[in-house]
């Protein structure tokens, strides 16, 4: 097949290679870009997932993977350096919360301004808080929703496809590196390239450890977030959201910390479907025409693996072990959890569950850190809301949150390999869409010049 050559090749089409893309676009019109995706287009991207259904994709699954990537998820945009990444250790506080506002700005410049964005931040919970040992974390939010995130990336990529070229379905098999630039073995031909980068999220950790290894990088230690899935009474923290749509709460001992994730006041609790593993998941009450009686959040611990590999494998085995070879998620109610008994029914329970889960007992599922963490946040935040939380309040075991091992690179994403840059959550440096996008414009800036 017929080698074709460009400036710059993005493997990955997800959200930070899109804002990658896009700035390189505006900053400089003569460049060539290729831009590589294992998925498909977004218009094509379908999936029994996204209807409460198994999965309905031959291959990969179109769920996660393909233009806009998990941006197309939820379209929730949380603009802080509270959460979400390291980006402002690696580049500035400052610097990255200018470029979350350069990520914003695009998104309403396509439509995201139809919805409005709201602050978390309270002065006087935070004060309330800290009396308690407990931290308010704070950002700026654009929730944009899956049907509208849909629409902002499907008007980007109108944009892009005028000055970039795209190929989908397309599998990297090589990468060889040939000064100044590179060479790329694929399912659809071979490119060359003097610039690479790779910005392949979650869903590429597998392949990325591979060619890195090819390339002579090697990753450092894997971060893992695991935790119990809480639902609970829609009025339950009426007192400390009155302000605001959702808050982000965090403990801190000595052995470890504890911070809720993906708050959904009249939510609901999905399936989620992540590395072959069953998880429960929050879905916002905008996704549904219909909105849930109760709130439910994730209480996550995060561990520290020596690899990706060890790292994945206790996830595997703990959430695998949950799920015994089928969807099968464990629910129990929180009196039943403080006296150490199974719970055998929720008939008749106050809250009802909005997921359909097997009733049973976490501390025998669940390793007993995440067990201890639940107790101990739990307190705290009696102590902060001044009441008891319900008995009947519901939770399910095990969410988990994927982070990619980190490779080495310098303030401008750079690897050890000249040329060679990584992104977004495959960098390490980022774990949200906020984050993720900032750091693609912030290359886009460097490479543009």
């Amino acid at each position: 097949m017929q080698s074709n050559y460009y400036d710059i090749t993005i493997i990955g089409a997800g959200v930070s290679s899109v804002f990658l893309a896009y700035t390189l676009m505006k900053h400089n019109e003569h460049i060539s870009i290729h831009m590589i995706d294992l998925g498909k287009k977004l218009s094509e991207r379908t999936c029994g997932l996204d209807e409460g259904r198994g999965c309905t994709c031959e291959g990969v699954c179109s769920k996660y993977i393909g233009f806009a990537g998990l941006g197309k998820s939820e379209g929730k945009f949380n603009y802080t350096n509270d959460f979400g990444g390291e980006l402002g250790r690696k580049i500035g506080n400052q610097t990255t919360l200018d470029l979350m506002k350069e990520v914003d700005d695009i998104l309403c410049e396509f439509g995201g301004d139809f919805i409005p964005s709201y602050s978390t931040k309270n002065d006087t919970l935070s004060k309330r808080a800290r009396m308690v040992d407990v931290k308010v974390l704070s950002t700026e939010v654009r929730h944009l929703g899956t049907r509208l995130a849909s629409d902002i990336f499907q008007r980007m990529y109108e944009v892009l496809k005028n000055r970039i070229t795209f190929s989908f379905e397309t599998h990297i098999d090589t990468i060889s590196k040939h000064d100044p630039g590179f060479h790329l073995k694929s399912n659809s031909g071979d490119f060359t390239t003097e610039k690479l980068v790779i910005g392949t999220g979650m869903s590429g950790s597998t392949w990325l450890k591979k060619q890195a290894a090819s390339l002579g990088l090697f990753p450092g230690k894997t971060r893992l977030d695991m935790g119990v899935r809480v639902e609970m009474k829609g009025d339950q923290l009426q007192s400390i959201l009155e302000d605001t749509f959702e808050t982000k709460l965090k403990i801190e001992r000595d052995s470890f910390s504890a911070t809720t994730y993906c708050m959904n006041p009249r939510g609901r609790i999905i399936r989620k479907h992540q590395h072959g593993l069953v998880m429960p998941d929050g879905q916002n009450a905008r996704e549904n025409d219909i909105p849930g009686a109760n709130l439910n959040f994730s209480l996550f611990v995060p561990r520290y693996f020596h690899s990706h590999g060890e790292a994945m494998d206790y996830a595997v085995s703990t959430i695998g072990g949950i799920n015994q070879g089928r969807e099968r998620i464990v629910v129990q109610r929180l009196e039943d959890f403080k006296l150490h008994r199974n719970t055998e029914s929720l008939e008749g329970n106050l809250i009802g569950p909005s997921l359909k889960a097997e009733c049973g007992n976490l501390r025998e599922e669940v390793p007993e850190l995440y067990s201890i963490a639940l107790k101990e946040f739990f307190a705290s935040l009696e102590s902060l809301i001044g009441e008891p939380i319900h008995h009947d309040t519901l939770l399910y075991g095990l969410d988990a949150k994927y982070y990619e091992p980190k490779l080495p690179t310098d303030k401008n994403f750079e690897t050890d390999v000249s040329n060679l840059y990584l992104i977004g959550d495959c960098s390490g440096e980022t774990h949200s869409l906020s984050q993720a996008a900032a750091s693609g414009i912030y290359l886009g800036k460097h490479l543009g010049r």
